[in-house]
């Protein structure tokens, strides 16, 4: 985590205004993001062996898959079951 994190600030802090050339080469910049790549690989390696779940990330207007039901509406069906 605290690799992902230092180099997380080092892209921000060296990263030029818009339209201006980047002060890294084209080989660092592909360094950079094939270690991000690692740490990532590893942090799945772990968290599987943890049987953590990952989440992927969503942007906030993508719909999601899982849909949310309220407690009043399982309450009102319960009810409805022991009717019958």
């Amino acid at each position: 985590m605290v690799m992902r994190k230092v180099l997380g600030s080092i892209v921000r802090d060296t990263t030029p205004a818009p339209g201006t050339r980047h002060s890294l080469s084209d080989n660092t910049i592909q360094d950079i993001r094939m270690c991000l790549g690692l740490i990532t690989a590893r942090e799945r390696e772990l968290a599987d062996a943890a049987g953590a779940v990952m989440e992927k990330p969503y942007f906030v207007d993508e719909p999601r898959s899982e849909k949310v039901v309220s407690i009043s509406s399982i309450k009102k069906s319960g009810k409805e079951e022991t009717k019958e």
